[in-house]
């Protein structure tokens, strides 16, 4: 599998023919715009930073576009979706916006993806997810998802192989790298990986630099 990141919440997941964009920043969004052509659109929240789906549909790829809770079998990849709070600035107000986690397997590995997500996970969360190798977690950027601590926190909670910080701003990002010892981590461009390679691993943090 092969991860890249394009900034904010917008990953592409990569294994052979196969891409899965998950919350491409929209052209309204505050955020890079990055076009290319996907299988399948993961978006948590239907806010211009995370639902850019037309940025993901690129000559003959049309992806099938999954934007809620639910269970989703595509592609032979069994996704499950459940739904939280947030609240995000739309322009210069603040509204509340449903946010949705999701959980899926992809080259034998087990991703969570905690989108938008604001406050901590009720125990019944927890159980959907069940088990993670990789977890993508936001670390506060916008003063709305989850604060440094908080992310960190849960992440010990899930106790992933993997943790991968997004949404971040200058100042979120060394507090949640400080609380996680993974101060001197050094940014890579892309992530390839397989299930070998994140065997024995716990909380190993992997950081993005900005596309």
């Amino acid at each position: 599998m092969i991860i890249t990141n394009y900034g904010r919440q917008h990953f592409k997941l990569q294994v052979g023919d196969l891409t899965i964009a998950i919350n491409p920043v929209s052209k309204e969004g505050n955020g890079k715009t990055a076009k290319y052509g996907a299988d399948i659109c993961l978006i948590t929240t239907n806010h211009p930073d995370y639902n850019g789906e037309e940025q993901v549909t690129h000559g003959d790829k049309v992806p099938f576009v999954i934007k809620g809770a639910g269970e989703y079998e595509v592609s032979d990849i069994f996704i499950k979706g459940f739904q939280t709070e947030t609240k995000l600035k739309e322009g210069k107000t603040e509204k509340t916006f449903q946010n949705t986690t999701y959980c899926f397997t992809l080259d034998g590995m087990k991703i969570t993806f905690l989108g938008a997500l604001s406050h901590m996970l009720e125990p019944h969360h927890k159980e959907i997810i069940d088990e993670t190798d990789i977890l993508f977690v936001p670390v506060g950027g916008d003063g709305h998802t989850l604060n440094p601590y908080d992310a960190h926190k849960l992440s010990v909670q899930l106790e992933p192989k993997l943790i991968i910080p997004m949404d971040y701003n200058e100042q979120t990002l060394p507090l949640f790298l400080k609380e996680a010892g993974a101060e001197k981590v050094e940014p890579v461009e892309k992530l390839t990986i397989k299930k070998k390679d994140i065997d024995g691993k716990l909380g190993e943090v992997v950081l993005f630099h900005e596309m």
